[in-house]
């Protein structure tokens, strides 16, 4: 999911030599930890948000299997894209291309949590979120990562589903069926995705373009990006509104999703207005709202699902 949001925020500026505190904090940084928590937090919420009563060793396996899953796929995108990590100014100084470590080591360290979040998800949870969490992983790695991100300029588009489907995994965990309430997870993700990572992209073309990465502004423009953006905002508000129509939410997390909507809208004319996608402008500040926004609309969904057994 976004994993933007770990390049930007930074992974570390020590250039040192191998130390074993340092190769451990690097094994942990594989695991994209600031992606990771999203992840976990939005597959939590999807444990809960179903009408049902909540196994706590349950959830708690469920969460840490999407939660190594996910980092898993985080190692073997950095083993993966170790060349364009080289380059990119946000990326040069992870484990690999820093060389703290060995691309082998990498490899194999994504492969064995993999293997290990199904297998435990499938025999302590059920059958079918341990069918989703593969497909995630497998998803992210080898149509996003590998096939993707170096050939179209709607790979966040397409390859964004990976990072939609934690939550859908989470209800799936609780309940062991599919349905629209999953669905409905799914595509909030899913449709937050692109404002999110083409603000990122914005003021950071040129990063992307030394890189490239044929991410939308470098490759169609600033003027084509925006309206892509303002298309999926457009889709992204009132999907954010659909667990009121399913019943699943009532006025409360409605009502924080209307101001929050409000808010991300208000961003959205800002970057539709500004002149100049770069660092500083109005695209960085939306997409760091972006990250906020998503955040707090699973946390009123879950505000929403435990109110009225707190009042």
């Amino acid at each position: 999911m976004a994993e933007e949001i770990t390049e930007t925020a930074g992974e570390g500026a020590d250039n040192g030599g191998p130390s074993p505190r340092l190769s451990i904090r690097d094994y942990g940084l594989l695991l994209k930890p600031r992606v990771m928590s999203l992840v976990v937090f939005t597959a939590f919420v999807g444990f809960i948000l179903p009408p049902l009563e909540v196994d706590l060793l349950t959830a708690f396996v469920a969460v840490a299997s999407i939660a190594i899953g996910a980092g898993a796929s985080g190692a073997i995108n950095m083993w993966y894209d170790r060349d364009i990590d080289e380059v990119m100014q946000r990326t040069r100084r992870r484990p690999i291309p820093a060389g703290r470590m060995e691309p082998r080591a990498a490899l194999i360290f994504g492969i064995v949590l993999s293997v290990l979040s199904v297998a435990t998800m499938a025999l302590m949870v059920n059958v079918a979120a341990a069918s989703l969490l593969a497909f995630t992983i497998f998803y992210y790695v080898f149509v996003y990562t590998i096939w993707l991100k170096r050939r179209t300029p709607q790979n966040i588009v397409i390859g964004g589903a990976a990072g939609a489907f934690p939550p859908m995994i989470g209800y799936i965990a609780a309940t062991g069926e599919y349905g629209a309430e999953a669905g409905m997870l799914f595509a909030i993700i899913f449709l937050w995705t692109p404002p999110h990572t083409w603000a990122l992209a914005l003021f950071s073309n040129t990063d992307y373009a030394r890189a490239g990465v044929p991410m939308l502004p470098v490759v169609a423009g600033e003027r084509k990006t925006k309206i892509q953006m303002v298309f999926y905002t457009a889709l992204l508000l009132p999907s954010t509104l659909a667990p009121v129509y399913l019943g699943i939410s009532g006025w409360v997390y409605g009502g924080a999703a209307v101001v929050l909507g409000a808010v991300f809208i208000y961003h959205m004319a800002r970057v539709w207005f500004d002149r100049g996608g770069q660092e500083g402008t109005a695209a960085k500040p939306m997409f760091y709202y972006s990250i906020l926004y998503l955040f707090l609309i699973f946390v009123f969904l879950l505000v929403d699902r435990i109110l009225p057994a707190v009042i």
